[in-house]
């Protein structure tokens, strides 16, 4: 797994709408990696809706927060879609299946999904927070507010 303090590793997934994200198109802003196991589930639905709920709040602190699980695009734009997200990019790491999560050490082998886990990486690509939470259970936001404003 990775720890703060290690670079992150770039990658370039497509998200709901089949546009490609690039970790590296956010040099010089942190960025909130919100890895969820998979979509249509009650607590991976609450995680992305706080993504949403606070997207300005993180903005104002230089963060952009995206999501990231195993599913493909249409099941992601579908789910986006029922959710109401319109504004928080939900990536795909569908094929090859799970590897971002492999990358950073939090893709369950046994279960085929990866980790509940909020990664945080700043501008020059470093992680500077991790947690892995409960599969099943929703990661506190403000955790992740509370981190940002100190640094």
């Amino acid at each position: 797994m990775v720890r703060p303090g290690d670079i992150g590793k770039n990658f370039s997934l497509k998200d709901q709408n089949d546009k490609t994200f690039d970790l590296l198109e956010n040099s010089g802003r942190k960025t909130l990696l919100s890895f969820h196991p998979l979509a249509w589930t009650a607590f991976c639905a609450a995680q992305m809706e706080s993504l949403e709920v606070n997207r300005e709040t993180l903005e104002s602190l230089d963060t952009l927060a995206v999501g990231i699980s195993v599913d493909s695009v249409p099941c992601k734009k579908a789910w986006a879609e029922s959710l109401g997200i319109k504004n928080t990019r939900l990536l795909c790491d569908f094929w090859p299946h799970g590897n971002i999560a492999q990358a950073y050490g939090i893709f369950r082998e046994a279960n085929g999904f990866s980790e509940r886990a909020n990664i945080i990486v700043d501008g020059d690509q470093k992680v500077m927070f991790i947690k892995v939470y409960p599969v099943h259970s929703v990661p506190d936001i403000s955790e992740i507010v509370s981190f940002l404003k100190k640094t």
